[in-house]
């Protein structure tokens, strides 16, 4: 549904987007990762038809946005990361004024409002001022506006950012909801709300596409790799550990009288019983030896430390 073809965008010297490409299918939820200054509001930005990029072409259903950008903005929804709200509104004023931007006449209003109510669960404050409202329920309501005229493209920039936990979990819902019926690009840099909504990410870093792969794809790519926490009470613990076969790398820190020790193992390599076996024979206290998953957050660092980031959006 959705092309981005060799697409960058200049900001005086400064390259925010360099030659991203990537697609996204009818009816995905696509996660949209990067550092701060990667350029993923830039990327945003541009296929809501708001930028133009300096070359290359986005394209919806095969056909390059910018041939007909009132039509491609019309099949998308934008919440920007900075909610624009009027807070003197009611909520249903604001979705009124909304409808009308929109140009909808009276009677397909009041429906688009009604659905758009439903869908995010704003019934209980409609006619309430915008500025009395929760951070929760301010996000809900740029959601219906973004929704009211039904688009086919939801673009949704860090809908959770300020919200606390429980609040977090409603918006989540709330996406995953939408998504049902929407193709939906949502950016955000909590990892919680990546694996639970999202079917697919895309990771960008120093406005490059440095990934483009399911969740369950980016954690696979790790499990060549493994770590180990030890916490031992003995003698030369750190120095033992680093020799056992298998370890590529090691660190070490003092614990309360203790040592412990990080290692990781390249392969096929399990370290754990090889461990408790030179604890009994050297007589250590073992404390602590735990295998460490890789996170979702371990690969995007990986992904996206090298070299740094330009502070551009």
């Amino acid at each position: 549904m959705i092309s981005v073809e060799g697409v960058t965008k200049r900001y005086g010297p400064v390259v925010a987007v360099n030659r991203a490409s990537f697609e996204v299918d009818r009816g995905e939820v696509v996660g949209f990762l990067g550092p701060n200054g990667a350029g993923k509001t830039t990327t945003m930005r541009m296929l809501t038809g708001t930028l133009q990029p300096d070359e290359g072409t986005i394209r919806f259903d095969g056909a390059p946005i910018a041939e007909n950008l009132t039509e491609s903005k019309a099949r998308v929804g934008y919440l920007p990361e900075a909610n624009p709200l009027y807070e003197e509104m009611l909520v249903c004023e604001f979705l009124e004024y909304v409808a009308s931007l929109r140009g909808l006449e009276s009677g397909a209003a009041r429906s688009a409002i009604g659905s758009a109510v439903e869908e995010t669960g704003l019934g209980d404050v409609f006619f309430r001022p915008i500025g009395e409202l929760s951070k929760g329920f301010r996000q809900r309501t740029g959601m219906a506006g973004a929704i009211l005229h039904k688009p086919e493209i939801l673009v949704l920039d860090e809908p959770t950012e300020g919200l606390d936990p429980n609040q977090r979990v409603e918006i989540r819902k709330l996406v995953s909801s939408l998504g049902s019926e929407r193709t939906v690009i949502l950016s955000t840099h909590v990892m919680q709300e990546v694996e639970a909504t999202c079917d697919r990410l895309l990771i960008i870093s120093r406005g490059a596409i440095a990934a483009d792969a399911t969740v369950a794809e980016l954690m696979d790519s790790r499990r060549g790799i493994s770590r180990y926490t030890v916490e031992a009470e003995g003698g030369d613990v750190a120095e033992a550990l680093a020799g056992l076969g298998g370890v590529t790398g090691h660190s070490a820190e003092a614990v309360e009288g203790r040592v412990r020790v990080r290692l990781e193992a390249g392969g096929d390599h399990e370290l754990r019983p090889g461990i408790f076996r030179m604890a009994a024979e050297r007589g250590w206290v073992l404390w602590e030896l735990r295998r460490e998953r890789a996170t979702l957050e371990q690969v995007f660092r990986e992904l996206t430390l090298a070299g740094g980031e330009e502070e551009v959006q």
